[in-house]
């Protein structure tokens, strides 16, 4: 894709977090499956649900700019999940906690990578004066801030001591 404005930079990163996203939603489905504990996996569950909706969105936002949502492929997402896949799923673990805690940890990279995206796609919307897509994304901005602060609570509230 040639740049030629910033809307081309806007799409084209819009585009780079649907596939962000389409990555970490299976991996987050993993992520889940594996944790031991309960509100861990129900919180784990809760982000697919939330990635789920967030694709939706930028579906939307992608589509009503005459672009295909999955015309990109986010090779940044794919370096972070094989590292979750490695870490958190494939790696020997002799307690449920320790594993829970790397869990955590993976999946924590992931929405930071995520929140890296819906800013700086927030900042470019309401740049190009595109409000309601910008509400929609500072919606999913904030929806996975969210998310991010349930972990770091089960992290230090719990899961993190038991760990140790």
């Amino acid at each position: 894709m040639a740049f030629a404005s910033l809307k081309d930079v806007y799409i084209d990163q819009l585009q780079d977090l649907y596939s962000a996203n389409k990555q970490a939603r299976l991996a987050t489905q993993k992520l889940a499956a594996a944790a031991s504990d309960d509100t861990l996996q129900k919180a784990l569950e809760a982000g697919v649900i939330g990635i789920e909706n967030g694709m939706s969105a930028l579906d939307a936002i992608i589509r009503g700019h005459g672009a295909t949502p999955s015309a990109e492929f986010c090779k940044g997402m794919e370096g972070i999940v094989k590292e979750a896949q490695a870490h958190a799923l494939d790696a020997d673990f002799t307690n449920d906690e320790v594993q829970d805690a790397v869990i955590i940890t993976q999946y924590q990279r992931m929405v930071h990578y995520a929140l890296a995206g819906y800013g700086c796609v927030s900042a470019f919307a309401k740049r190009l004066d595109l409000g309601e897509e910008a509400k929609t994304i500072d919606k999913c901005l904030n929806e996975t801030y969210e998310g991010d602060r349930t972990m770091t609570d089960l992290a230090t509230n719990g899961i993190n001591k038991q760990a140790a």
